[in-house]
């Protein structure tokens, strides 16, 4: 039996999760969120989390402004006082060595500011006072936001599904799409494992599994997948959630560093990771030369941890664009399909806002802000979203 609604969202990450409540919070009841597993077990497991609106692409900081908006009242925005985000906020500094990097700071500081952002230059002593573990002997910007921090993505993503639920959404988990349904040039639904589901409208959440929406599409999309490493190292003296999210551009790996599990640091890489084809591929063992390197790196501008210990260390994959930002909207010459993909390391602090827009896209509303940056004409326009940073997420 063909079961009908108005909108299919594929993927039951954080960006799917999203959707599905902002859909309901619109007043669209019939709609289902379709998953292959269970919730925030893809791409949305292996986030760090990190929420900062610190852009050199004017559309990202607004889209990011208005998300960190929804983390900041979670709870409200989800209408449930038990909905947690996981929200910490001890703010985030970006350092930058003399250069292009550092003229990138300075830029990007003074365009946050004309957003509304609470944001500001320090010096290295401001920095210090701030985040006493670093050395900033070699560092010319130092970039800071006051609201940025970092969230929980499970807990993120599973609020949201739960609020969508409640809201009159359908969650259809251990549920593999399949297929999409055509009738001509519209998509009327999508195939599952369990049967046909028609719909008025189907959006792809699918992040690195992507490519998959798209065959079934008959489109070709601009989109690789990348392989990124994270470790976390703990020292005698705790490494709080107190201490200010870090950007290291001085770096050689570009690292990211902020507290974990309370008492540990967590370090991971900016740069453009390792391009791999197959999104199911078994995870990469990462070698002690790896973690040795990064330890490296991380003492160099935090010396205490020259004394550190190794804990742990995993992998994720990140959905790439040539740009290193996302494709949202529809599909030209294609009706009833709206995509979301390659979210190059962006995809849980954008999270909020562009399940908002899409929802509002899917039901023919003006979106809050513009989609069209994001477009994915964009690429053979030669109209990219080029970040002041070059190639890695900070963009």
């Amino acid at each position: 039996m063909t079961e009908r609604f108005d909108v299919a969202v594929i993927g039951g990450g954080v960006i799917g999760a999203s959707v599905a409540f902002n859909l309901t919070r619109l007043g669209c009841r019939r709609v289902v969120l379709v998953e292959r597993g269970q919730l925030a077990t893809g791409a949305t497991s292996r986030s760090s989390g990190l929420l900062r609106t610190h852009y050199s692409v004017p559309i990202n900081v607004q889209v990011a402004r208005a998300s960190l908006r929804v983390f900041e009242r979670f709870s409200e925005v989800l209408d449930d006082p038990e909905a947690a985000c996981g929200f910490a906020k001890p703010g985030y500094i970006i350092v930058a060595p003399p250069g292009s990097s550092s003229d990138a700071v300075r830029r990007s500081i003074a365009m946050q500011h004309e957003h509304g952002v609470d944001c500001r230059l320090l010096d290295r002593r401001e920095a210090c006072e701030l985040h006493p573990w670093l050395k900033l002997d070699d560092i010319d910007a130092i970039g800071f936001e006051a609201e940025a921090g970092f969230a929980d993505p499970y807990l993120t993503t599973t609020s949201f599904a739960r609020a969508a639920r409640r809201g009159g959404a359908t969650l259809r988990l251990d549920t593999p799409v399949t297929g999409l349904l055509h009738h001509g040039s519209r998509i009327t639904g999508i195939r599952t494992a369990r049967g046909d589901i028609e719909s008025g409208m189907v959006i792809s959440a699918m992040n690195v599994w992507s490519h998959e929406v798209a065959r079934w599409a008959g489109i070709d999309i601009p989109l690789t997948i990348s392989r990124h490493h994270v470790a976390s190292f703990e020292h005698d003296r705790p490494y709080t959630a107190a201490l200010p999210v870090l950007k290291d551009l001085a770096s050689a790996s570009k690292l990211y560093l902020r507290s974990v599990s309370g008492s540990q640091i967590l370090v991971g890489t900016g740069e453009e990771g390792e391009e791999i084809a197959d999104p199911d591929a078994p995870d990469a063992e990462i070698s002690l030369d790896w973690v040795a390197e990064h330890g490296a790196q991380l003492a160099a501008r935090m010396p205490a941890f020259a004394e550190g210990r190794f804990v742990t260390s995993w992998s994720g994959l990140y959905d790439t664009t040539p740009d290193w930002n996302p494709v949202l909207g529809p599909v030209p010459g294609l009706d009833g399909l709206l995509l979301a993909f390659g979210f190059s390391g962006h995809g849980f602090k954008l999270s909020p806002m562009i399940g908002w827009m899409l929802a509002q896209a899917a039901l023919g509303l003006p979106t809050d802000l513009p989609l069209a940056p994001y477009r994915i004409t964009r690429f053979a326009e030669g109209d990219l979203l080029l970040g002041a940073y070059g190639p890695g997420a900070v963009s």
